[in-house]
């Protein structure tokens, strides 16, 4: 699992906190943050940098002319597709948590009207009388 971080020598890719990707001329720039360990200020980064994959396409339908564009790498879409599933992975259980400490405050305050409905209702029995 997670092979093409692993040939990147990221040998715990359970460690990766978040990425980020930008372009700088004809390369991709991938900065790739580790959790930081209690006591560092700092998170721990790896920087790699993928030359982008150039092509030449037809410029129309009408099959006059070629442009060439640029392109990212494969090898760095499958990259990006392996810190994809482990970032949103934690996104989603940050999601669930939430989620339900949302779920929870709601129930509190259901059950605090219902406590409150039903003490009016007490009162409202024993004053009649």
């Amino acid at each position: 699992m997670y092979d093409n971080l692993k040939s990147l020598g990221i040998s715990n890719p359970d460690d990766v906190d978040r990425y980020s990707l930008r372009q700088e001329a004809n390369n991709d720039i991938l900065k790739i943050y580790f959790r930081k360990d209690k006591g560092e200020f700092f998170a721990k980064s790896v920087k790699f940098k993928y030359p982008r994959q150039r092509k030449t396409i037809a410029a129309d339908n009408a099959g006059q002319g070629y442009k060439e564009i640029n392109e990212i790498s494969p090898n760095l879409r499958y990259v990006i597709d392996e810190l994809d599933k482990i970032c949103q992975h934690e996104q989603v259980e940050v999601d669930l948590k939430r989620k339900i400490l949302d779920d929870l405050r709601h129930l509190e305050s259901v059950v605090a009207n219902k406590i409150s409905e039903i003490e009016s209702d007490l009162e409202k029995l024993t004053s009649g009388r």
